[in-house]
């Protein structure tokens, strides 16, 4: 892997009359676990969405190793994002789904298999994804994120529906997907869980970046990430009262 970097350069979006991102600038960098923090409202998804090109920024930039995502030679090759576990039809088998984004992708229809056994589903390769738990549409989520090999992952909540076994298994996976180089993004409301998963962090509270930089460097505000950010959140909602 390359080690590439996202950078978000003065992202701003106006959904109607509320400002959603306001002038957000951060950056994850290759060989490292950045995780994407924040209230319920405060603007991850839709930073998220502009990241990938699915949302048009009304200003600033979103880089995937200095290119706009829509400008990627190859886009699923380079990142694999997995934004909502309802992608899949239901009515179609783990191996369907899987085929048809490897088709769309211009991927080896091997890839099906590899990404399977990757995300611990080959078993359940021809189910149909209604019979699915939510933990393992996650799974299924992932393994198509996964299928151009890409350098870059882009995850929102990717524990969501996983049970205790299966986020030690997230963890792991993208730690050693790190660790050969690989970037990774991810948005999630488990701060016990992120706090032993990620390198760095980014903070967003109401469209703002209100904090960037190492997990270490964050968590001197408390005695672990959840006491920090209550620290920190707490503070801006007394500075808006």
């Amino acid at each position: 892997m390359t080690g590439i970097s996202i950078e978000a350069s003065g992202l701003a979006k106006r959904i109607g009359d509320v400002h959603a991102v306001r002038d957000a600038t951060f950056v994850a960098h290759g060989g490292r676990v950045t995780g994407f923090l924040g209230p319920n409202g405060a603007g991850k998804s839709t930073t998220l969405r502009m990241l990938l090109g699915l949302t048009r920024p009304d200003a600033g930039n979103a880089l995937i190793g200095g290119t706009r995502y829509r400008d990627l030679a190859d886009p699923s090759g380079t990142v694999g994002a997995v934004l909502d576990v309802a992608a899949a039809h239901p009515a179609m088998t783990a191996r369907g789904h899987l085929g048809s984004f490897c088709a769309l992708g211009g991927h080896h229809s091997r890839r099906v298999d590899a990404v399977a056994e990757l995300t611990g589903i080959s078993e359940y390769l021809d189910r149909r994804v209604g019979s699915f738990s939510t933990g393992m549409r996650q799974r299924l989520a992932l393994a198509t994120a996964l299928l151009g090999d890409p350098d870059v992952l882009v995850l929102d909540e990717p524990s969501n529906g996983l049970d205790p076994a299966g986020i030690v298994w997230l963890r792991i996976f993208l730690r050693e997907f790190a660790a050969r180089g690989g970037t990774v993004l991810l948005s999630s409301h488990v701060l016990t869980e992120l706090q032993h998963g990620i390198d760095d962090l980014v903070l967003i509270d109401r469209g703002r970046v209100a904090w960037t930089g190492p997990l270490a460097q964050f968590t001197e505000r408390g005695e672990s990430l959840e006491a920090a950010f209550l620290e920190l959140t707490a503070g801006a909602e007394g500075a808006r009262a």
